[in-house]
Parts: C-alpha cells; structure tokens; sequence
C-alpha cells in the first residue's frame, strides 16, 4: 500500500478522534465529575475532567505529528533510498536521497493530480516518477527528452532535436557489483542543458539503438548507467501525471555493496 495514504488515513483516523473529543467527548467528561452543587471533585468549579480515554490520548498526541510528516512528506520533501546501480556514477546503491515535491507543481497526495503549476522538468535534471507499468514502484532517472524531442541514440550517443550532446572521456571507472566484484567501465562527462554529469559507459556491451519522438505530456528519461539501465529505451516514456519530484540532496549513504558502513564522503552531496 502507498505510504502516503497510509498516512492519509492516519491523519484522518486521528483527526476524527481529536475532533470528537474536542467537540463531544470533553464535554461529557467534565458534566461526569460535576458534584452536587456545581463543585467538582477536584475542588474547583466545573473545570476538571475525568480521565482522557486512551485512545483520545493516543489521538492527540500523534495527530499534530503525522500532519507534520504528512505535509512535509506530500508537499515540501520526500526522502528516499536507491536500490539499485542504473544511476551510477551520480547515485550510489544504498544513497539516501532527498525529492523536492513542488519544484514540478504542488500535486495532490494519493492521486498525484496537479493543482498548481511551478515549473516544468527540464533537460539534464534526476527525477522521480512512478513506473509507468507499475505505479506502486518509483523509478529514478535523468530527463533526457521533453515533450516534441526528437531523440536519436546511436553508438552510445545521444542526439536531441539534430544536436550531439557534448560527451567527453575522462577516466576508466570500475562499477561496483553485489558481491565485491568490480567491472571495468568507461567514465565520461555529459552536458544536457544546464546540467554537467558523469555517465558510464560498459565497453563490453552493445547499446540499443533508436530514434523516436517525445509525445505531448511525457517524458524520455535515461540511467548515468548507460548499459545498466532499465529505461525509456526499452519501456517507453513518462507520463506527466506520473511525476513525483526533483532529486536534489544525498543527506545518507550506506555502503551495502561493500557489505556495510556509513559512507561518509557521499554525505551532503548534491545532485547535479
């Protein structure tokens, strides 16, 4: 079940109960410890109540937290954990990063409809969606191709609108595997739009290649890992309405690949 209407629902739950007892419950319980001649049993006159029921103690004390977590979560902030190695070299396995909800619009939590416009997803930036085929599982790629694109990648290179995208080699990069293993790749420095990124490219695989255009309302997005990635390459494109946000902000990183431990140099680095 979707987390968020987990807490949908908690926030409902909680709220009902605080509302009751606000408006109903309270009151019984003061008129229960009224004594004869309007004293109450504490002495005072009619102030006290008898004691909270648990569930309304519960209910008061969780409501104003999971709203909290809940506008936060819905609207602001969303963090998240990288399960898998389609965005090395940017996203390491076991990252923790954090999504910006409204830097594409404030959308409705649960149905994810978009009730106000703040910007669109741009060329180059690392986005959260959820997977076309499976909604109830989030996917997280570079924007390669926006809406009218016309996207050609041949020979491990990407073509946008006519254009080359500027590639260039840097280094020899060895891609970490489960287990310890290590594969040899190719480490180059791609520029889309206003974004600088390395990608890494398996010399020892075929790349698949394609030319197509981006339909209206959707979205051609890519792994950094170009021959590691389960993409718009090979299950098409992303809906607008699918959009969850930008990742901005690696605030953890475990090291589960080399079987554990705080990864601290990856702490606090941005997501370019």
């Amino acid at each position: 079940m979707d987390f968020s209407l987990i807490l949908l629902i908690a926030l409902g739950v909680t709220g009902a109960v605080v509302l009751l007892d606000t408006l109903v419950l309270a009151r019984r319980r003061r008129a229960e410890v009224m004594v004869e001649g309007g004293a109450s049993i504490t002495g005072g006159k009619g102030s006290a109540d008898a004691p909270m029921p648990i569930i309304v103690e519960y209910a008061r004390a969780f409501f104003p937290v999971i709203l909290l977590v809940f506008v936060l979560r819905s609207f602001i902030v969303e963090p998240f954990r990288i399960p898998s190695g389609s965005m090395y070299p940017t996203l390491h396995i076991g990252d923790f990063i954090l999504v910006n909800k409204f830097h594409y619009g404030v959308r409705l939590p649960v149905i994810n409809t978009k009730i106000v416009d703040i910007s669109e997803p741009e060329r180059g930036e690392v986005m959260v969606f959820r997977y076309p085929h499976d909604t109830d599982v989030n996917f997280i790629k570079r924007v390669i191709g926006i809406p009218g694109d016309i996207i050609r990648y041949d020979n491990k290179r990407i073509t946008i609108n006519g254009e080359l995208v500027d590639l260039n080699y840097e280094r020899l990069y060895m891609l970490p595997q489960e287990g310890g293993n290590r594969t040899e790749t190719d480490l180059y420095v791609e520029t889309i739009g206003d974004s600088i990124h390395q990608v890494i490219n398996d010399p020892a695989r075929r790349s698949r290649g394609m030319e197509i255009r981006v339909p209206e309302g959707t979205y051609f997005v890519m792994g950094d890992n170009r021959d590691h990635s389960n993409d718009s390459r090979f299950w098409g494109f992303v809906p607008e309405e699918n959009i969850v946000g930008r990742a901005f902000f690696i605030w953890f990183s475990w090291d589960s690949v080399n079987g554990g431990g705080v990864n601290w140099s990856r702490i606090g680095e941005g997501i370019p």
